[in-house]
């Protein structure tokens, strides 16, 4: 998956240092600037959605990354803390039936 997420950005790569080639030399030309100046900006965007592809996502976005790792911990934590507290609780049962056997 790597890999293609690789090739992809390689070759969204190419086409956008290929549409900012022709958007320059458009853009040398006072007639044709109107344009070439639309394709200086899509080369450009092309060039982030090909950064993008490369870099992981958690480097990306970290402050999602960090919200759903702690979000994940604490729905963890929370069913811990339930499986404890009804284990505590069936515990205080049985002590309590003791302490009243022992009466």
């Amino acid at each position: 998956m790597k890999a293609l997420r690789w090739l992809g950005a390689s070759l969204l790569g190419l086409v956008g240092a290929l549409l900012g080639l022709v958007g320059a030399l458009l853009c040398v030309t006072i007639i044709l600037a109107p344009l070439g100046i639309p394709i200086l900006f899509l080369a450009r965007r092309l060039f982030r959605t090909a950064g993008a592809l490369v870099i992981p996502r958690h480097v990306r976005h970290p402050v999602e990354a960090i919200s759903e790792a702690a979000s994940d911990t604490a729905g963890d934590v929370g069913k811990t803390a339930r499986k404890r507290g009804k284990s505590a609780r069936k515990k205080a049962k049985k002590q309590t039936k003791k302490m009243k056997r022992a009466l």
